[in-house]
């Protein structure tokens, strides 16, 4: 059963013998309840990937022409786990999305810098890590990796069809981490069996916190739900399955198998 913030400290402040009360800004202990709540949900989170918090995710380009190849990951970003490209070249009606594989940094530039640099379809661009990086400019994406988990940068890209790679040509997927609201009425997106969890290591965390008492049932109970929830976090026919492909930009996924060059 899913259950608002307000009903979250509420249950909390009965457990530990606190004030009632009728919002979560009513005293500073239920304030501080209701942030503890919120930390306990971002741990969890952060520790699971849950399938219904993967999304097709936009990736943003540089306004900056000088990176034609560099685009931006949102900021809620927990792991993307696919990306595709429209690879249609100029004249053709069929759109024409293909894979486009991660790659470790260090394997990024060790294939961009078999390339030749005097050719005319080989440009130099300057990082913002201050390295030189050797971009075709004659063909879509084949793969991509990032310097600093935030900036995503492609191989190549087409100048006879754009001068940069485009925002709307890309299709990419991944986990996100849900925004947490300190309202009264909000309801943390969380699975639905996944509630008890959230209730009792916050009620641990609560007592710990605000009464230096170790709650032992509760973190049982959490332990208990915790050991449950990582091998069943899905709910709609045994989880979704996806090809191995893709980058985490949390965790790496393991080596990708690269096109040629």
């Amino acid at each position: 059963m899913a259950n608002t913030l307000l009903e979250f400290v509420q249950t909390i402040l009965s457990d530990m013998d606190g004030d009632e009360v009728n919002s979560i800004s009513d005293t500073p202990e239920s304030e501080q309840v209701a942030s503890i709540v919120k930390s306990t949900y971002n741990a969890i989170v952060s520790h699971t990937v849950w399938p219904h918090t993967r999304r097709a995710v936009a990736l943003w380009p540089r306004s900056d022409n000088n990176f034609p190849t560099h685009m931006t990951i949102r900021d809620d970003l927990k792991e993307l786990i696919s990306v595709r490209y429209n690879k249609a070249m100029t004249g053709e009606a069929r759109k024409d999305y293909r894979d486009v594989v991660w790659c470790d940094p260090d394997d990024f530039l060790r294939k961009t810098n078999y390339r030749d640099n005097t050719q005319t379809n080989v440009d130099v661009v300057l990082d913002d890590s201050g390295i030189e990086l050797l971009l075709l400019t004659d063909k879509a994406p084949d793969f991509y990796t990032s310097f600093d988990d935030k900036n995503l940068v492609f191989d190549s890209y087409d100048a006879l069809v754009d001068n940069t790679l485009q925002q709307s040509k890309f299709q990419a997927q991944g986990y996100i981490i849900p925004e947490f609201l300190l309202q009264d009425s909000f309801v943390p997106d969380l699975p639905a069996d996944a509630f008890s969890l959230l209730l009792e290591e916050s009620i641990s965390r609560c007592q710990f916190k605000l009464r230096q008492f170790q709650d032992m049932k509760s973190e049982t109970e959490a332990q208990k739900q915790s050991r449950y929830l990582s091998q069943k976090s899905w709910t709609v026919a045994g989880g979704i399955r996806y090809r191995n492909y893709g980058r985490s930009t949390r965790r790496v996924q393991g080596v990708q198998p690269w096109p040629n060059r």
